[in-house]
Order: structure tokens, then C-alpha cells, then sequence
């Protein structure tokens, strides 16, 4: 199924249908995480999400099985399939998440609230909630003011955060670069702490998060914050030099305006970059 739907009016027609469905059948229901930033920023969502008071087995049963996928259900997450051309979009049932105990998954899930559910999520501009049949934004963690102000800050301590899912630390400076937005200080001041942990996430989902740290605008940002941070030094040791060198610093600095002048590269040719240009 593809992560970005073909038609973006179809795409958004059918996430508005799904929370008015929703609604009619007495539940709670908006849009919520990164659709409602991009809607905020007058960018077209890559995908919807919507969040709810409906259980799983309620979603399933209002839109019919065979136009369902519970491969999440577990943790609150029914995947509505749209007709051809609108994709698909998931419902979450507002929850609330236990310990985090491998560094991705949470241990289980508390049914919840909104405003409960808005703290779990990773940073404050993906934490808001929008009500598009009446054009409202509920915002429980500060997230329209990061974003007129242009900040990535975790929700709450950001060293909790980023030891529920180690990734939310490549997750900060893709966010950060891709915006051309700041890194919040204690934000950041906890992914340089916690750099080495980064290693504990899977390379798949490190591949997955580079290849869209480089395919978009923002990637020598984003490069160079993964050195200055020391992230680089843990997932790309074989290039990244100490970051206190400064010739480290010019050289990588340079690999990445060459990566920066690449249209959209993909991560074996940015990564042959850093190579002979860094090493």
C-alpha cells in the first residue's frame, strides 16, 4: 500500500470523510500528528492520521472489515483503506502508553484522552490536533507556537522521549532541517547526551530516515547537524571524524554543500559523497 496517496484532493476528501463518519456514530474525532502541521504550514499532507475516541473493534465494525487492516490493532491502530485513488488513512484510538522497553515499542497502551494522548507523542509540532469539519486547531502541548516561532521541541523532557524511541533523535534533526526551523536547546542539548543510543535502533530504520533527511531541501543542514551532534559519529563511523577537529568539520561541511547540489539524491550516492569528499 503506498505511504502517499496519488490524488492529494481524494486523499484529503477521504481523511474529512472518515472523521465525519466517525462523528455521526457518536465518537470523537480529528485529524492529529504531521497532517495537521503541514495543513498549518499550507503544505499538502503526505498522509492523514486521525485520532479517536472509537476502540478499534468499533472502527472496524463502522467501516467494514474488508475495507480495514488491523496489522496494528494492538496498539490502537486500525488502517482505513480508501477508494481507489484516496489512499488510506489510520485511525488511532486516543491512548495513553506504558514503559517503553526495547527503545521502539511501548510495553502496552491505556485507551485515553486527547489532551492525554498529545503527551506521548515526540515533538510539540507534531503534537497538535485539528478539527477540519470545523476548521479548529485543539493544541494541548504549545505546538502553533513552535511552529510560528520555527522550533522543534520534544513534548515534555525530551531525555524521556528520546529513550521511549531512540529514532525521535534523527527524527529532531530531520524535522529541524527540513523546516529550516532551530533545534530547542535542551532538545538538542539531550540528542548530543544520548547520541551512542542511536545505535540500538535497526539499520532499516536508520536507512528510512536518512533516505528522507537527503532526498529533501535542508539536507546539508541536516548533515551537518547529525555531526555537530554527534549522531554521525555513531551511525556513519567509518566517515564521520571527531567533531572537534575543525578540519572534520570543513571537510564534512563541504561534502555536504556538494550533496546539497545533487537534485534529490539518493542515500548511496550522498553517502559515496561523504566518502570521497570526507574521507
Amino acid at each position: 500500500m503506498p505511504a502517499v496517496a496519488a490524488d492529494p484532493e481524494a486523499a484529503r476528501a477521504f481523511a474529512i470523510e472518515v472523521v465525519r463518519k466517525l462523528r455521526e456514530a457518536g465518537h470523537e474525532a480529528l485529524w492529529a500528528g504531521g497532517c495537521v502541521r503541514d495543513e498549518l504550514l499550507g503544505r499538502t499532507p503526505a498522509d492523514y492520521d486521525v485520532a479517536t475516541s472509537a476502540k478499534p473493534d468499533d472502527v472496524r465494525e463502522l467501516f467494514g472489515r474488508r475495507r480495514t487492516l488491523a496489522v496494528g490493532a494492538a496498539f490502537g491502530v486500525i488502517t482505513v483503506v480508501g477508494r481507489r485513488g484516496a489512499g488510506h488513512v489510520e485511525v488511532t484510538t486516543f491512548r495513553t502508553d506504558a514503559a517503553y522497553t526495547d527503545g521502539r515499542h511501548p510495553a502496552g497502551v491505556r485507551f485515553s484522552t486527547p489532551q492525554e494522548d498529545a503527551q506521548r507523542r515526540d515533538f510539540t509540532i507534531n503534537g497538535l490536533f485539528f478539527d477540519p469539519l470545523a476548521g479548529k486547531v485543539h493544541d494541548y502541548v504549545g505546538g502553533q507556537a513552535d511552529l510560528e516561532k520555527g522550533v522543534v521541541r520534544a513534548i515534555g523532557v525530551a531525555s524521556q522521549r528520546f529513550a521511549e524511541d531512540h529514532l525521535r533523535m534523527l527524527r529532531a534533526i530531520r524535522f529541524t532541517a527540513g523546516f529550516g526551523f532551530a533545534l530547542e536547546a535542551e532538545t538538542r542539548a539531550a540528542v548530543e547526551r544520548m547520541a551512542p543510543r542511536v545505535t540500538g535502533v535497526s539499520p532499516e530504520r536508520i536507512a528510512a530516515e536518512m533516505r528522507l533527511m537527503v532526498a529533501r531541501r535542508g539536507r546539508a543542514a541536516a548533515l551537518e547537524l547529525l555531526l555537530d551532534t554527534g549522531l554521525a559519529a555513531e551511525i556513519l563511523p567509518e566517515v564521520a571524524m571527531p567533531k572537534g577537529l575543525p578540519v572534520a568539520r570543513d571537510r564534512w561541511r563541504l561534502a555536504a554543500s556538494v550533496v546539497a547540489a545533487i537534485d534529490e539524491p539518493a542515500l548511496p550516492a550522498a553517502l559515496a559523497t561523504l566518502v570521497d569528499v570526507v574521507g
